[in-house]
């Protein structure tokens, strides 16, 4: 199982260790019972590809007794703090941290520069949070958020208020994820119909041209699927390097 994963991720492990962590997304738009197994599954995969992976959680609020990402901002250490040793795989609770990382003002622009430095020792931060969040901190930033279409009949609705608002407001192109149910009586017709309204939806009112991959919403035990690989290589082809230092074209 380990060479298979080595052989889909290969060229990445030379590289996940000495670059620069790297920022993808995730739009949180509906049941979070939908799109958390597609989030574990994507942070999996990046793991078998020699990431460590942060989610930086925006449906979670920080306290004194969740300590997260506004806590990061403020200095404040607490057990197992991450500038102490590198996770594999780490979920932070970042609600308030991302929103005032979105408002606040910036010299270079760049809303995620205060991460710089607290994340180093991960090689892919994933920021999981509402449309509106995202608009905030990532507005023209060339990342591709990950946006996940499922067969729940509101999917399609609240998938296309989520792209609307991250393609006009910060000018943002959704990576869209169509997880489907591998089942003998679900033909491609059925399976990817919300998908295609979707596609409709973006075409007629945004004149937007919709690409999108399949996904299997449950993933085979112990190795993630060809199209997990794939939807993870996308997403990391159009992530954003966090560097210590801004980087050209950002001024």
């Amino acid at each position: 199982m380990l060479e298979v994963n080595a052989n889909q991720g290969a060229g990445l492990r030379g590289i996940a260790a000495q670059a620069a962590p790297r920022v993808i997304a995730m739009a949180s738009h509906g049941g979070q019972q939908d799109e958390l197994p597609l989030l574990w599954s994507l942070c999996a995969t990046l793991v078998d590809f020699g990431y460590p992976v942060a989610v930086l959680d925006a449906a979670t609020v920080e306290s004194a007794d969740n300590p997260g990402l506004s806590q990061l901002l403020d200095d404040v250490y607490w057990p197992g703090d991450l500038s102490s040793e590198a996770l594999s795989w780490s979920v932070i609770p970042a609600a308030l941290g991302l929103k005032r990382l979105g408002l606040r003002k910036s010299d270079d622009g760049l809303a995620l520069s205060p991460l710089t430095g607290l994340f180093q020792s991960f090689g892919v931060i994933i920021i999981y949070a509402q449309a509106d969040v995202l608009t905030l901190v990532l507005p023209n930033s060339g990342i591709e958020p990950l946006l996940a279409v499922t067969a729940a009949k509101m999917s399609p609705v609240t998938a296309y208020k989520a792209l609307k608002q991250m393609f006009l407001s910060a000018k943002l192109r959704p990576t869209i994820a169509a997880v489907v149910h591998q089942t003998a009586s679900a033909t491609p017709a059925v399976r990817n119909a919300s998908v295609e309204n979707l596609q409709k939806c973006a075409m007629t009112f945004l004149g937007y041209r919709l690409d999108s991959l399949v996904v299997q919403a449950v993933q085979p035990k112990n190795c993630p699927s060809d199209d997990m690989h794939r939807l993870a290589l996308r997403l990391l082809e159009n992530a954003m390097p966090l560097h210590s230092k801004p980087f050209a074209g950002s001024h």
